[in-house]
């Protein structure tokens, strides 16, 4: 062995090593066979006393080359586990809360993935002093800070192209996020991607009702009150408009007979609704919560809400589901005392909820619109940005967020089209895509808000092709 080999072995032994063995998970109960990857588990500092646990997988090939890739589920205190056990992750939970499977179309097939659970209060994360009440801006440095903790303890990471990812409330944590790391030299960001996501309350509230009259939620005679009351010279304003006459027939709009919990997703306006104990609660639940930002600003919505807080539930424990969805299995396996050790969850941590209640109720919102930090994005000519959406998701729909990137007045490079993925061999047509400089809105046909559990095939094409940097 010649001297130059010597003297690199123990640099290359130390990479080798770089990631903490401690945080290793090294047997996950319910898989019949471990996985031929690795993956990690634990804790990141994100400032003092703020403890947010990951969960990370290593690409299934080549991970030292593979792009890292962060993930953030929505809420505001909503668990990026979803996103894990439920969406892209490598692994699904099975109905029985016990089992997992192989997941084909696990989006760490290409990518190193890191499923963050923020902010603190969520999921497994918590903060030594118990208080969770936080806001957008100490959320998205505590969420920088987070990564930067994990590139310290996997630094083989450091160099590697990194991209932001999420849905929903992501919509906000994502571009927020990328201020800090697009600042960081050390970081190596390529782009952001956002699914589903809360880009403009207003803009979401305006095609909110739009996408309820032309799915034939909302009556003609609603409708023509709607426009008589809301519209001028032909622009309607169903947002914050000063007209009681208006707000009024918006409040109709919304009523439960518009959109009922039993006979309708707000989530995936189409498909079939799950029934379970929790679902009077959570089509209340849909006011405090991103799936429903609808007409947030508007004085019904303030009744709606603290009809919520003045529930005896409420003072005690609210589940807190996304509307019309079923989590006992996940939370039936995530709080496994097996699965927690081998987790590696701190004993300090609480038992494991897909949404905190506490958290929601103390999180401050702070922008109503996402136009700045896409336009920061976007005038370093160096990002690409993907704004996807499952074109059945009422919350945040696919009008919006088509509206919110046409706001953004960039040039066209190819004008909407359908886009295609192969499934048994055969074309499909995936959804339609519009692409302007560095950034491109595409929609994903049968999806709704989480589009990579409805179109998990439709969803990994879409994410690889984002990812590599190839035509939709």
């Amino acid at each position: 062995m010649g001297p130059v080999l010597l003297l690199a072995l123990p640099l290359l032994l130390g990479l080798s090593r770089a990631a903490p063995r401690d945080h290793e998970v090294t047997f996950l109960p319910g898989l019949g066979k471990q996985p031929s990857f690795r993956h990690f588990s634990g804790y990141l500092c994100a400032g003092p006393g703020k403890r947010l646990h990951y969960w990370f997988v290593e690409a299934q090939s080549n991970p030292q080359s593979s792009p890292l890739v962060l993930w953030l589920n929505g809420g505001p205190g909503c668990s990026s586990m979803e996103g894990f056990l439920k969406e892209h992750g490598p692994f699904l939970v099975q109905p029985d809360g016990v089992t997992l499977k192989y997941n084909d179309y696990a989006w760490n097939k290409i990518a190193n993935v890191l499923y963050l659970e923020s902010p603190a209060g969520v999921g497994f994360s918590y903060s030594d002093d118990k208080k969770y009440a936080t806001n957008d801006t100490e959320v998205a440095h505590n969420n920088y800070l987070a990564l930067k903790d994990f590139l310290r303890l996997f630094p083989e990471y450091c160099k590697n192209d990194l991209y932001l990812t999420g849905e929903s409330y992501g919509g906000i944590y994502i571009p927020t996020l990328a201020e800090w790391v697009m600042q960081d030299p050390s970081l190596n960001l390529k782009g952001i991607a956002v699914g589903n996501g809360l880009s403009s309350y207003e803009i979401n509230d305006n095609s909110l009702v739009y996408f309820a009259y032309y799915h034939g939620l909302l009556g003609t005679e609603l409708w023509k009150d709607l426009q008589t009351f809301c519209c001028s010279q032909e622009k309607c304003n169903f947002h914050d408009n000063s007209n009681l006459n208006c707000t009024l027939k918006v409040r109709g709009a919304a009523a439960p007979e518009h959109v009922p919990c039993t006979g309708l997703l707000l989530l995936q306006s189409f498909q079939p609704v799950l029934h379970h104990s929790g679902c009077r609660y959570e089509s209340d639940y849909l006011i405090t919560h991103d799936l429903g930002n609808s007409f947030i600003r508007m004085p019904m919505r303030f009744s709606w809400r603290q009809n919520l807080f003045r529930m005896p539930v409420a003072r005690n424990k609210v589940r807190m589901d996304p509307p019309c969805t079923n989590s006992t299995d996940i939370s039936v396996y995530l709080n496994a005392p097996e699965v927690r050790k081998a987790l590696h969850i701190s004993p300090e941590a609480p038992e494991w909820q897909v949404c905190s209640f506490e958290v929601n109720r103390g999180y401050k919102r702070l922008y109503m619109q996402m136009n700045d930090q896409y336009l920061k994005l976007l005038g370093a000519t160096k990002y690409r940005i993907l704004v996807y959406n499952g074109d059945v998701d009422m919350a945040c729909n696919f009008l919006g967020d088509e509206w919110f990137v046409d706001s953004l007045c960039q040039k066209v490079q190819v004008a909407r089209r359908p886009w295609l993925y192969t499934e048994r061999g055969e074309n499909q047509i995936g959804g339609f895509v519009k692409e302007f400089t560095n950034i491109a809105f595409l929609t994903v046909k049968g999806a709704g808000h989480m589009v990579p559990t409805d179109r998990p095939l439709a969803a990994f094409t879409m994410f690889s092709r984002f990812i590599r940097n190839e035509p939709y």
